[in-house]
């Protein structure tokens, strides 16, 4: 599309979902074409449409962190958000967020509560709500969010995004209403990691105002080639807080990666987890007051009540209590670096579980608390991430991975995660295969199914038109199914299973003569690949059509 078509789909799309709650403040649609009229096509980022989380100041446009009183219109444009604009990406508006970014739930929101875009019963995570759910919606190419606790990756995990959380210092803060301003990130959303790194490598410029800017060094190893190893929590440390699904789906996304070249190393997670526990039980929550005090004086009903809850629970914390958490990280942040020796990057859930939007009204400063176990102490380490979509629960909720590596290797965890997407993708094209014999499930070659990956989808019957043979000399004891029009039986008990299509050339290449796979009809009318026998192959062979199903017919012998 041009420019101009691209920010036409845009407001034509907000208007079908609706500002609210995604949104908090539009650019006027005028203003927004003329841009794109005006942009010169050979940008790097020439007519892309991008939304900014309402805590980052775009010239012109209000600024409210979430909060109306707190309101300013800024007469220039954060470093970044003039960086993107530079590189010829438009500015659609301000995207709703969690109240001063205090949240990872996404409905501590005077401007409404956002839900995840896969189901509105589910929160979308926070705090960068609207950033995420402007992006999974296709109302923008990508969406700008801050980064403190996991603000950005967890509305990712929720929303089927990437969410990169650059390295502290590398994107500018300046223009930003701060967190925890020594820790906080611009982050990135967007529905694919080339777009995450274009715009990552737009964004990382030096800035002489931020004082904690530091520019992006990219380390001279590279270990996103061939082999590389990756850290994982032991299973008795890993916590998905009773949701089996993402326990699951957390095994499916460590074999992507050995697909990938990764090696597994199970490594101790306690100093990761101690360190996160810090950032709300320590005084980094004192941080959040020194941005808004002289404001909360004032204004104190204007703030959410959980957030000033939060907030002001950091009036009681001491400069003592400071530097005894200051030096307890520097000993967790040493205890980390064996694991480190051990491991080029650490694979972990984005989150353990999702919630719904009743049950974190119900116990919003707990279910907080579990959304942050995966993602608070990143930022205290000085560690690179980035969130990456790892399939969906029975529910219909996507489940999410992080990729988290040293300071500085941004730019390798998204080679990285390019590559896992790739091979995700792979594997999630599958091919519906029937068996009705010793690839059973509990049968001798029902590993071959397992060993390449696929699952069980059902068990049912065949049509009634086949009949079923215990072959003659095979081993392990095998079947032959064969199909006889006008035949009229009580349908072939058999299993479905659903296998990686890049898995099932290897998988028939094993079956031998006189089976093969052809086009089975079950007993819905619906046709899948599956086991059929050659007539010769029925020489000496006992029919057991009646008996409705190999187990049956083992049962008896």
């Amino acid at each position: 599309m041009t420019a101009r078509e691209n920010i036409l789909q845009s407001y034509q799309r907000i208007s079908e979902h609706g500002l609210r709650p995604a949104w908090i403040e539009l650019v006027p649609q005028e203003e927004a074409l003329a841009r794109a009229d005006a942009v010169d096509p050979s940008l790097p980022l020439a007519g892309l449409t991008f939304a900014v989380k309402d805590n980052i100041d775009v010239a012109g446009v209000p600024t409210t962190a979430g909060c109306p009183a707190y309101a300013y219109t800024p007469s220039r444009s954060a470093t970044v958000v003039r960086l993107l604009q530079e590189a010829g990406a438009i500015a659609i508006g301000k995207t709703n967020l969690d109240q001063f970014a205090t949240g990872l739930v996404g409905v501590r929101s005077p401007y409404g509560a956002c839900s995840s875009v896969y189901d509105s019963a589910y929160i979308s995570g926070g705090s960068s709500s609207g950033s995420a759910v402007s992006v999974a919606r296709g109302e923008v190419d990508f969406a700008l969010g801050t980064d403190t606790a996991g603000s950005g990756r967890v509305p990712a995990a929720f929303n089927n995004l990437i969410g990169l959380k650059p390295t502290r210092g590398v994107f500018s803060m300046t223009g930003v209403v701060p967190a925890c301003r020594t820790l906080d990130c611009i982050s990135v959303l967007a529905r694919d990691v080339n777009t995450a790194e274009r715009v990552f490598r737009i964004a990382a410029q030096p800035d002489p105002e931020d004082w904690s800017a530091r520019g992006f060094h990219p380390p001279a190893v590279d270990w996103t080639k061939g082999r590389f190893r990756f850290g994982a929590p032991s299973a008795e440390q890993l916590e998905f807080f009773g949701d089996a699904e993402s326990a699951r789906l957390f095994d499916e996304a460590v074999a992507i990666l050995e697909d990938t070249g990764g090696i597994r190393v199970n490594i101790d997670f306690a100093p990761f987890r101690e360190a996160a526990s810090l950032l709300y039980a320590g005084p980094w929550v004192a941080e959040r007051l020194a941005a808004i005090e002289e404001f909360l004086k004032g204004n104190a009903d204007a703030v959410y009540p959980v957030t000033r809850q939060i907030i002001g629970g950091a009036e009681k914390l001491t400069a003592v209590e400071t530097f005894r958490a200051m030096y307890r990280l520097g000993q967790l942040r040493r205890a980390t670096d064996p694991e480190w020796a051990k491991m080029d990057v650490l694979l972990l859930p984005t989150t353990g579980t999702i919630y719904r939007i009743d049950e974190v009204a119900a116990e919003p400063v707990k279910l907080n608390t579990n959304l942050g176990y995966y993602t608070n102490f990143v930022n205290l380490l000085d560690l690179a991430a980035i969130a990456i979509p790892a399939g969906f629960r029975k529910n219909g909720t996507p489940f999410g991975v992080s990729l988290i590596g040293p300071a500085m290797s941004d730019a390798a965890l998204c080679m990285l995660g390019s590559r896992i997407g790739n091979e995700a993708e792979s594997a999630r094209r599958a091919i519906a295969v029937a068996v009705v014999g010793a690839h059973l499930t509990g049968q001798p070659l029902n590993h071959q199914l397992t060993d390449r990956r696929a699952r069980l989808l059902k068990t049912c019957r065949t049509a009634p038109r086949y009949r079923l043979f215990a072959l003659a000399n095979t081993t392990p004891p095998k079947p032959g199914l064969v199909r006889e029009e006008g035949f009229a039986g009580p349908g072939i008990e058999l299993e479905v299973w659903s296998m990686p299509e890049r898995e099932f050339g290897g998988f028939v290449g094993a079956i031998p003569a006189p089976l093969g796979i052809g086009a089975v009809v079950l007993d819905d009318g619906s046709t899948v690949r599956g086991f059929i026998c050659e007539p010769a192959g029925l020489s000496g062979a006992l029919e057991i059509t009646h008996l409705g199903g190999w187990r049956n017919y083992l049962a008896t012998r």
